[in-house]
């Protein structure tokens, strides 16, 4: 028996072995067994044992804590030294030192913050495993307690058999002891008396069976005290062996007191159980989901947007007799099918709606913030744009104070007193002006146009206010070198009435300046006409939402990859958005604004480099934030598919051709007709302005986008592509450059000799812009002789026609008492059960109207047709 000191030691009593000697029991790693064979014949094998890892999860919660703390530990440390090599690098900038370094604190107290974390569950995981071994320890004390207790009273037990035992061994001896005295008298007397009755013979022989029995009962009573079972097994009290004791069993038995599960089956349970779980998802409670379903669409896309295995749709596929693998293309039908089996519902959409929601939701008032506006710089050659733009960005207080500036994109911001801001595009007069308003690129708010004061309107300044008004831009005139002895501002403001701008000194609304480059006079008086201008305009953006805006010139850098030029023109741009533009995509990897220098983010009108593009776009391409790389991929590559059809049917047919300026026409998309004109001398190109300018109605009007002298150039080809307008030559040719050009982009160029056909092709048109007359054309009478109701169908009036025809489709008129109580439309038109086009005078039909039943007998069908017809100038 155990004593006490060993029961609350909480280990196990020091034992002997089977050989009787007291030795450390070693931890056996391989044994032997002997083999039997027949024929008597044995063999013994050296056998390996392989122990199993054990799971416990009392020591794995504890054990993983303390491993994760250590780990966050060493990594806050790691971090630490980082911040130390970063400090003492003296190649980065300060901006860029400082990011790290904010980055690796941020991470720093991170891993601190979770090393804290898993220390505190480790702390806990201790607690618990302390007081589950404190019950157990009371558990296994409980049991011991009750061990010895019965021990106890099976010793009792014992020693009362054995009292028993032996009082029973003297009565039976003294019993024999009478038995044989008696068999000696009997023998004695044995010749004189005679023998006993049969019936007293069972009796006698039935005494000493008696004994016997007793006696049995007496032994198997003590032998059933000693085989007396156990009591109950304790908790933590070791097991009882069962069965055949190997090698294996003998060094579990050894290693652990009670068996234990493996890792393995552990995770088996695990896995049954969230199969289990997972089946009873899905046949008690399936979840309905709403499934968008384009023109086509992958297996394996499908059967993500469903959440169900792709091995589920492809069985399914092969039951509607479609085979098809996990990656191949299925059309919107087929999917529609597969969908409506698994229980879905189906959304279909098209193409065209992947451009859906792409630009978001329109801004709220309360959310739009006021904006610096965008001006462009236009004019002649030799006017001064470049002088203007020189002394407008010596107007920069930021840039004076840095000492100058270094001008690395095409667009660049300027902030003046007072902290208003401008943003000037710098591009090379209005060609590049134009061909982004081509692309649907309107990002210029004002345009300065200049004009010397010494040279008057040329023509390159005729094309730039043409190409102006086109855009529909307000414009501001800085009339330039009136330092100049034979400047003569007055001569260009009156020069400017020739073209519809009307200067504010001569009663108009048109913004004149006279400036100097050279001198700086007059400028500071043209940034507050700017600033004046934009302020009652009330340039506005919303900068709280996802940043969007227009590329204004694109690049491929060597080292650097594709580089675009942004403006934004809303929302805020940061490093790491997600963007589409045009047919491309990519990550901000890095913002540069015009001085060179890396910013976080862009607001609104604010120009910037952005790196991180996958592919070169063009200039006047959208730009646009998304949400995900998904979402950008598929925009773009639709977009990219898009253009190669377009690129395609451009080749075929042009899209500034007068065929398709009449399909436009006809679907009421135009009324009026964009020209740009070319003529040899200036009397035929006044003549012709003039005979289609007098073509005008109230309805439709020719709009001349440009008229001038000379050949066909690019910029008149690009005006033309930018606003879907054709090209009429007389007497002049285009260059080999502007030929190409509009073979590229689809614009039909119209060679005239003569201005009478120039005329008629153009009053032709205009003619077929002109709504068409309506005139109404009697058909026939009919009086209505009977009225039946018929399901489905509603009231039929059974007819005579009285006086001419009636057609179907036709329409009628229903009199009644001579007074028109409805208009509308022919329905049914039926000879017997037939439906017929025209019933003639003198026969029966029967009629129904379009969503009107209210007819009675006696009524009056009056029937008519109404044909179109085309008007003429």
């Amino acid at each position: 028996m155990t004593t006490t000191d060993e029961k609350t030691d909480g280990k196990k009593p020091l034992t002997l072995n089977k050989s009787k000697k007291l030795e450390l029991k070693k931890k056996v790693e391989t044994g032997q067994v002997r083999q039997s064979f027949s024929h008597g014949r044995s063999k013994t094998v050296q056998v390996e044992v392989k122990r199993k890892r054990v799971y416990r999860p009392e020591e794995s919660a504890s054990e993983a804590s303390s491993q994760a703390a250590e780990k966050e530990r060493k990594e806050a440390a790691a971090l630490q030294e980082q911040a130390a090599e970063i400090e003492n690098d003296h190649n980065l900038t300060r901006a860029e030192r400082d990011t790290r370094l904010r980055a690796l604190e941020k991470a720093r107290e991170d891993a601190e913050r979770r090393a804290r974390e898993q220390e505190e569950a480790r702390k806990r995981a201790e607690e618990e495993e302390a007081r589950r071994k404190a019950e157990e320890e009371e558990a296994r004390q409980r049991a011991e307690q009750e061990e010895a207790a019965s021990q106890e009273a099976e010793a009792t037990a014992d020693s009362g058999d054995q009292d028993a035992e032996e009082s029973s061994a003297e009565t039976a001896e003294s019993a024999a002891t009478e038995s044989g005295s008696g068999e000696q008298a009997a023998a004695g007397e044995g010749a004189g008396e005679p023998a006993p009755a049969a019936d007293e013979q069972p009796a006698a022989r039935a005494k000493p069976a008696q004994r016997e029995s007793e006696d049995s009962e007496a032994r198997n009573k003590k032998r059933g005290a000693a085989k007396q079972p156990a009591p109950s097994r304790g908790k933590g009290e070791q097991r009882r062996r069962q069965g055949k004791l190997t090698i294996t069993r003998a060094l579990d038995e050894d290693e652990e007191e009670e068996r234990q599960r493996s890792l393995a089956a552990v995770r088996r349970k695990r896995e049954k159980e969230k199969e289990r779980s997972r089946e009873h998802l899905q046949q008690g409670s399936k979840i309905i989901r709403d499934v968008v379903i384009p023109e086509a669409i992958t297996v394996q896309e499908l059967a993500n947007r469903m959440a169900e295995r792709g091995g589920e749709v492809v069985k399914t596929l092969m039951k509607l007799g479609v085979m098809a693998t996990i990656n191949q293309t299925i059309d919107a039908d087929t999917a529609e099918l597969v969908v409506s089996e698994f229980g879905h519902n189906v959304q279909r959409v098209s193409d065209e709606d992947i451009e859906m929601g792409l630009q978001g939701t329109a801004d709220t008032e309360s959310a739009l913030r006021p904006r610096p506006p965008v001006v462009t710089v236009m004019g002649h050659v030799d006017h001064g744009k470049t002088s203007l733009l020189d002394a407008l960005r010596s107007t920069d207080i930021v840039a004076g104070e840095a000492g100058g500036i270094t001008q690395h994109i095409g667009a660049y911001q300027i902030v003046v007193e007072g902290g208003s801001k401008i943003t000037f595009i710098d591009t090379p007069g209005h060609a590049a002006f134009t061909e982004m308003r081509a692309r649907g690129a309107d990002v210029t708010d004002l345009v300065i146009l200049v004009v010397a004061a010494d040279d008057g309107i040329k023509d390159q300044t005729v094309e730039a206010i043409n190409h102006a008004k086109a855009a529909g831009v307000p414009i501001v005139v800085a009339i330039n070198k009136v330092d100049k002895p034979e400047a003569d501002p007055q001569r260009v403001m009156t020069e400017l009435l020739q073209y519809e701008l009307v200067p504010e000194a001569m009663g108009g609304d048109i913004i004149c300046v006279p400036v100097s480059a050279i001198s700086r006079e007059g400028i500071d008086d043209l940034v507050e006409s700017l600033l004046l201008q934009a302020e009652l305009l009330e340039f506005k953006a919303n900068p709280d939402r996802n940043a969007s805006g227009v590329v204004v010139e694109a690049r491929l850098e060597q080292g650097r990859g594709s580089v675009a030029t942004v403006l934004i023109q809303r929302g805020t741009l940061r490093v790491g958005d997600i963007f589409v533009t045009g047919s491309e995509s990519g990550r901000v990897r890095a913002l540069l604004n015009d001085r060179g220098d890396k910013v976080e983010q862009a607001g609104p009108s604010e120009p910037v480099e952005v790196l991180g593009l996958n592919g070169t776009p063009e200039a006047g391409d959208d730009f646009v934030v998304v949400e995900d790389d998904a979402r950008a991929r598929e925009v773009a590559d639709f977009r990219a598919e898009k253009k190669r059809r377009s690129q395609l049917a451009s080749a075929t047919s042009g899209r500034g051709s007068l065929e398709q300026m009449m399909d436009r026409i006809k679907e009421g998309e135009a009324r009026n007709m964009p020209l740009v004109i070319k003529s040899d001398v200036h009397g035929s190109l006044e003549a012709i302005t003039s005979a289609l300018n007098k073509l005008a109605t109230d309805e439709v009007k020719v709009q001349i986008l440009h008229a001038g002298v000379g050949g066909i150039n690019e910029s008149d080809v690009t005006l033309a592509r930018a606003s879907n307008a054709a090209v009429i030559a007389f007497n002049v040719r285009a260059n080999a450059q502007a030929r190409e050009l509009a073979r590229r982009d689809g614009v039909e160029i119209r060679y005239y000799s003569i201005i009478y056909n120039v005329i008629d092709d153009v009053k032709a048109l205009l003619s077929g812009m002109l709504s068409p007359e309506q005139r109404e054309t009697f058909l026939g009478y009919a009086e209505i002789r009977d009225v039946f109701n018929i399901s489905r169908v509603g009231k039929v009036a059974g007819c005579m026609i009285t006086e001419g025809q009636v057609k179907r489709g036709a329409k009628v008129r229903l009199l009644r008492d001579d007074v028109v109580i409805h208009d509308g439309t022919l329905k049914t038109l039926k000879r017997f059960k037939d439906e017929v086009k025209e019933v003639q005078q003198g026969y029966e039909c029967g009629m129904a109207f379009e969503n009107y039943n209210d007819i009675q007998v006696g009524d009056l069908i009056e029937c008519y047709e109404i044909k179109e017809i085309a008007r003429s100038l």
